[in-house]
């Protein structure tokens, strides 16, 4: 799997476990509108960091981890914070809470980093 496609799964089971996990975060009463809420969700983020890539390429010693995880978490956190505006209009989606907010970006994140370092490691020519 690609590096996008890495970070695309890391944003869907993100959005996903946020969704499920947090108190704060509605889907919707039925079936269908939770997966609505949850395509929705993801199909912003998705865009959203594709536009404005933050994040490791591959595995990163952990300083630089670091780094990217908390630039990329800041992002995650004002994407949530457009979904806490936008999810109401386009689907049931409804988030609630600054600190939600901020705990939705942090799994979402956590997420995104585990799956692009869990990637196999790149050997160069020289080696």
């Amino acid at each position: 799997m690609s590096d996008q496609g890495r970070r695309r799964l890391g944003v869907l089971v993100g959005v996903a476990l946020a969704g499920g996990l947090l108190p704060g975060v509605t889907l919707g009463a039925e079936t269908p509108d939770v997966i609505l809420s949850v395509l929705a969700a993801t199909l912003v983020t998705v865009v959203l960091t594709q536009l404005v890539h933050i994040g490791p390429s591959g595995r990163v010693p952990v300083p630089a981890l670091a780094v990217l995880g908390l630039a990329g978490f800041v992002q995650d956190a004002l994407i949530w914070w457009l979904l806490s505006w936008l999810g109401p209009k386009i689907s049931e989606l409804r988030v609630e809470g600054v600190a939600t907010i901020l705990l939705a970006a942090l799994i979402t994140r956590a997420t995104v980093l585990l799956l692009s370092q869990l990637s196999p490691a790149v050997e160069t020519a020289g080696d």
